[in-house]
């Protein structure tokens, strides 16, 4: 996959956004078609998933985020793309894999710059420039919540204010 320009990324920008928000005529779906923008679509779930689940965090925690995205897709037990991965769940509350999926509210990056470096940080991903610091996590939730699934599985870590789990060994 070739790395993109910062410039190429900002001109993309408003095609991204308009073309891939309900609010502005598109499903959720329509995400998936946008070749014309330049950005992969495997790319651009990955981001928004690192934008909307990860962006006040350091990017540690950032890349542990994205990195159970990616475990999840070389898991059996999970879909086999990492928008498959991202959109996982019916699109409803408490239904979906990943809160800000399903959450009712707008998808839309609405902080250009979180949003150009999840995109960079996302790219640098799928090109394996990363270690995974979850020790193979498939799972996380923030340490504000405790979660019932959580004491089915093991603890591999806590990276900013993420909790990492990954299931226990029989």
């Amino acid at each position: 996959m070739r790395p993109f320009a910062a410039s190429t990324v900002l001109a993309c920008l408003p095609l991204l956004l308009t073309a891939s928000h309900p609010e502005f005529g598109a499903s959720k779906d329509a995400a998936s078609a946008l070749h014309p923008s330049g950005i992969d679509p495997e790319l651009q779930c990955l981001a928004l998933n690192i934008y909307h689940e990860a962006r006040s965090e350091p990017e540690l925690g950032q890349i542990a985020v994205a990195q159970v995205t990616l475990n999840r897709v070389q898991s059996p037990a999970f879909p086999d793309s990492i928008c498959a991965v991202v959109k996982q769940g019916e699109q409803r509350p408490g239904r979906c894999q990943f809160s800000w999926w399903c959450d009712g509210r707008s998808d839309l990056p609405a902080e250009p710059d979180a949003w150009q470096k999840a995109l960079a940080l996302g790219q640098r991903l799928l090109e394996d420039r990363a270690i995974d610091p979850t020790q193979g996590a498939l799972y996380y939730h923030a340490t504000s919540v405790k979660p019932d699934w959580a004491e089915r599985f093991k603890r591999t870590t806590r990276i900013g204010r993420h909790l990492f789990y990954r299931p226990t060994r029989s």
